[in-house]
């Protein structure tokens, strides 16, 4: 087994997930087997019980675990199905070494940090690393661990000397160090300055770790003096230090690492021969580029001052974008500012908020919990029911479209969830009775659960190949009520898809509107750049007007194999709402937030 670390020094947030999941397509471009392991050194035993503002979404796997958002760069990038143990955290570390000494283990020892917390991290890497990730027999070839945090953190220090260690340990020719820095640009004298690389080096050579490669993010390519600098004082082969500078859009950054004859030095590392065959990337990459006709998708939700709480969402909206040669304009509504109370303290943020609203192609309410915001949504959900405008709803957007529905057709005006009223006579939805209300971590329904379709000919079905069911991922506690069930459907929503006991709703449709599907699961989860969504490649062609002619080839993926061979599957128009440019962007997604003008973070 080989090893690629992935470090980063100077300041958190310049890239290192992406870089890492670029390290990996690029080896696994070469003809290698490759997996990926993130070590984050909080306390937390997962990212399950953290706020979406301290840490970005919470991705979650097929069995269930609830990690970093970084393995959701890896999957989508390496189309590989990842486990909660390729998520190492301190908590996980240290729960594990204190069972271990509750049950005498160590036979009467004094458990220390050095060696008993360093060895049982070691132990995690290499039993986690031969683990298949990629649906075939045996091993991978290569793993890559990426280090959360910045080096000098206090709380990554027992990881830093366990990876020290790990390197003696495998020896040469077996592992391979990547330190990611940032080589800023000070607009007042426009040097690239090298002295904050220097000093990261210096400290992870001092912890007893050499890099073998610089990965320096920088506003522009690095200049040849600049480079010279870094490797008389880092101690780096000039050809071993490549830049990451910005770029239009994240997809390139395996193509600027190949360009840059990265993964020359990676393998000549880890004593390992091959050649990248970045064909179709490329290709896709350049679609990406080209796209001009705009599609706006309005997300209305609750964490719309921070991108990465809807990272996924994001990237699945893209990929189904790209399949269907649109270029993605992603506007946010805070969904308080859809509310009556905006209204009177705020009249002029209410208006902007409508008027955004009512400029949308398509309109997706996403998953969250608490009771904030949640009137905005169901007024969203409402305007986008009246007035046909493709719709989807993911989790707590399945479950708010059920709710207005009951309230504005049934006529239950007191409708709700028990989350947000548990007194409410007309609980629409409610809590699952396996979950627990006493602890938070790790008890929802979570994990990939199978939904069997009990309407062949509906929107849904048709978009997964009219296959019997569909294996999705889940999070969440509360659950269409199925005692409303049959009220719900006599007025007009149909429940498409249940699971195997057919008492739990999984899809809900609403068959006399073009497109307005509600889904208990998450299919962000499992989208990819070149195996988009099925629901997100309806709403994204529903919304400009292609949803028919991707329905007539019977499954989503058919209708993007057209598109990949030059040939819209449809006639291709702009539904005349006006569509404006936007001012910023998010990965290559254009918002109307605070969105940076790179790609990568």
């Amino acid at each position: 087994m080989k090893y690629v670390l992935v470090t980063g020094g100077v300041v958190s947030g310049l890239g290192k997930g992406v870089t890492a999941s670029s390290i990996g397509l690029l080896l696994k471009e070469c003809g290698l087997r490759v997996t990926s392991i993130k070590i984050d050194p909080y306390l937390n035993m997962d990212a399950g019980t953290m706020s979406p503002f301290e840490h970005g979404e919470v991705f979650v796997l097929d069995d269930g675990g609830e990690v970093d958002l970084d393995l959701g760069n890896y999957e989508r990038f390496l189309d590989i199905k990842l486990t909660r143990d390729n998520n190492i955290t301190t908590g996980k570390i240290y729960q594990s070494v204190i069972d271990k000494e509750r049950k005498g283990d160590y036979l009467g020892k004094t458990v220390q940090v050095v060696p008993h917390i360093t060895n049982a991290i070691q132990e995690w890497i290499e039993r986690v690393a031969i683990i298949p990730v990629d649906g075939k027999e045996g091993p991978a070839d290569v793993c890559v661990i990426e280090l959360g945090g910045t080096i000098g953190d206090i709380e990554s220090m027992p990881f830093i000397e366990a990876l020290g260690q790990f390197s003696y340990r495998v020896g040469p020719g077996n592992f391979c160090l990547i330190h990611v820095s940032l080589v800023p640009v000070l607009n007042v004298v426009g040097e690239q300055k090298t002295k904050p690389t220097q000093h990261s080096v210096k400290l992870l050579r001092g912890l007893g770790l050499t890099p073998n490669l610089l990965a320096c993010r920088s506003t522009k390519a690095l200049d040849e003096n600049v480079k010279a600098k870094l490797s008389q004082f880092c101690h780096v082969a000039a050809e071993s230090i490549v830049t990451l500078y910005d770029v239009p859009n994240i997809w390139h950054v395996p193509l600027l690492l190949r360009d840059q004859k990265a993964h020359e030095a990676i393998l000549k590392g880890l004593n390992l021969l091959g050649k990248p065959d970045l064909d179709e990337w490329t290709s896709r990459t350049k679609v990406w580029d080209m796209l001009h006709d705009p599609v706006k998708i309005v997300m209305v939700g609750k964490y719309t001052g921070l991108s990465d709480a809807y990272l996924s969402v994001l990237k699945a909206l893209l990929h189904a974008s790209v399949a269907c040669h649109r270029k993605l304009v992603v506007e946010w509504i805070a969904a308080a500012d859809l509310e009556d109370a905006t209204a009177e303290d705020a009249p002029s943020v209410y208006k902007a908020a409508w008027d955004l609203l009512k400029s949308a192609d398509g309109v997706l309410v996403p998953g969250g919990f608490g009771g904030r915001g949640v009137q905005g949504k169901i007024l969203a959900a409402k305007y986008a029911r009246e007035n046909k405008v493709p719709f989807l709803g993911i989790c707590l957007g399945m479950q708010i479209a059920v709710i207005e529905f009951a309230r504005s057709v049934l006529g239950l005006h007191n409708a709700n969830s028990t989350e947000f009223d548990p007194k409410t006579s007309n609980p629409c939805v409610i809590f699952m009775p396996e979950g627990s209300k006493t602890h938070m971590g790790g008890t929802m329904r979570l994990g990939s659960r199978r939904t069997y379709f009990k309407v062949t000919d509906s929107n849904s079905a048709k978009l997964y190949g009219n296959a019997r069911f569909a294996d999705e991922r889940h999070r969440h506690r509360y659950e269409v009520n199925p005692d409303m069930v049959s009220q719900l459907e006599s007025a007009g929503l149909s429940f498409v898809g249940r699971d195997e006991s057919g008492e739990r709703m999984e899809i809900v449709e609403l068959p006399s509107h073009p497109y307005y599907v509600g889904v208990q699961f998450h299919p962000e989860f499992k989208s990819r750049p070149g195996k988009p969504s099925a629901v997100f490649v309806g709403l994204i062609a529903a919304a400009c007007g292609q949803l028919d002619a991707v329905l007539k080839y019977g499954h989503a993926s058919k209708a993007i194999n057209g598109f990949r061979n030059g040939k819209p599957v449809g006639k291709i128009h702009q539904n005349g709402n006006g569509i404006k440019s936007s001012n910023g962007s998010v990965n290559g997604v254009y918002c109307n937030g605070n969105g940076v003008h790179h790609s990568l973070q």
